[in-house]
């Protein structure tokens, strides 16, 4: 077993797997990040802002008022079953790129206290104009106008409710005018592929270095009835991607900033005359940095969204 990775035994009736990465509390905004890939339902221990001038230190636990305030923990949950030995080695990988010194804890947490509990606060989201993405389990009847998006937070890697994953939607409502040939670089879910096939999208593929991810995002894919309309594959950035029928129109990069930088140099092969690049995942501290090196190497910045310190970017070739 990797030192990295500590297990614990909750028993034979565990249901669902916790995975717990504690890194440098400088790390946490990356981190999370990389976490909100896998599932957008984030546990953060981040004990750093308790300001007991303004509480009743007497109302605090007292593990928290000892906890070490220079490190920080992001956790998720996912299914026992859904390949946990994938999605760590898929973590390594987003870490040992960042060079983020990363603790990943794993543990059992019984299906009772976890799996349904969080359903009920998990309702349809209206992102954007148009898209509503809906939990797959709620009746939902979309006004005239809406575009309803299904999803499952159970299957994980992201269900639109994180702000990078907003942002490019609200961007794809813009950006697709109906046709485009759209990739989705480090998919996740499929989401973004989803959503531009259904903004009227022509041929859409995706791609994540993760094969549980892909798994993942072909189920979304037919469940959505859009089989041979959006495609899944494994691919290491742009290694794999299929240019054969040519570039693409509309390219989707929700990553992480170092790894938007280190595409930067080859991307622009992938596209076509006129096409835009929607780069997401970047913490607003590290926006300029992204943009210098998008500059660097040829590009032009149409426009740049934010919310909450996240940034997106829609950059022209």
């Amino acid at each position: 077993m990797d030192k990295d990775y500590v297990c614990e035994d909750w028993g034979t009736q565990t249901e669902w797997t916790q995975i717990k990465v504690t890194v440098a509390l400088s790390e946490l905004d990356s981190t999370s990040a990389v976490m909100s890939m896998i599932s957008n339902y984030l546990q953060i221990e981040d004990y750093s802002d308790i300001d007991l001038k303004t509480c009743y230190g007497d109302l605090i636990d007292e593990s928290i008022l000892n906890a070490d305030k220079t490190i920080a923990s992001v956790s998720v949950y996912l299914p026992s079953d859904s390949g946990t030995a994938d999605t760590l080695s898929f973590l390594r990988e987003r870490f040992n790129t960042l060079g983020i010194d990363a603790k990943i804890t794993i543990s059992g947490v019984n299906e009772e206290d976890w799996a349904n509990s969080w359903k009920a606060y998990y309702k349809p989201i209206e992102i954007g104009n148009k898209i509503v993405i809906v939990p797959a389990w709620e009746k939902y009847n979309a006004p005239e106008g809406k575009i309803e998006v299904r999803m499952d937070p159970g299957m994980a890697f992201g269900t639109g409710t994180h702000e990078t994953t907003r942002l490019v939607i609200g961007l794809l409502e813009k950006y697709i005018k109906g046709g485009e040939r759209v990739l989705d670089v480090g998919c996740g879910s499929g989401i973004l592929a989803i959503c531009a096939s259904k903004l009227g999208g022509g041929e859409c593929k995706a791609y994540d270095i993760d094969p549980v991810a892909v798994k993942v995002a072909r189920e979304n894919i037919k469940d959505a009835g859009l089989d041979g309309r959006v495609t899944c594959d494994v691919s290491d950035l742009l290694r794999g991607v299929d240019s054969s029928n040519g570039g693409y129109d509309v390219i989707c990069a929700n990553i992480v900033a170092d790894i938007i930088i280190r595409m930067t140099p080859d991307v622009g092969s992938l596209m076509n005359d006129g096409a835009v690049l929607l780069a997401s995942g970047i913490i607003s501290e590290r926006a300029d940095e992204v943009i210098e090196c998008f500059e660097k190497h040829g590009f032009s910045i149409v426009e740049r969204a934010e919310e909450n310190g996240w940034c997106a970017l829609v950059v022209g070739k």
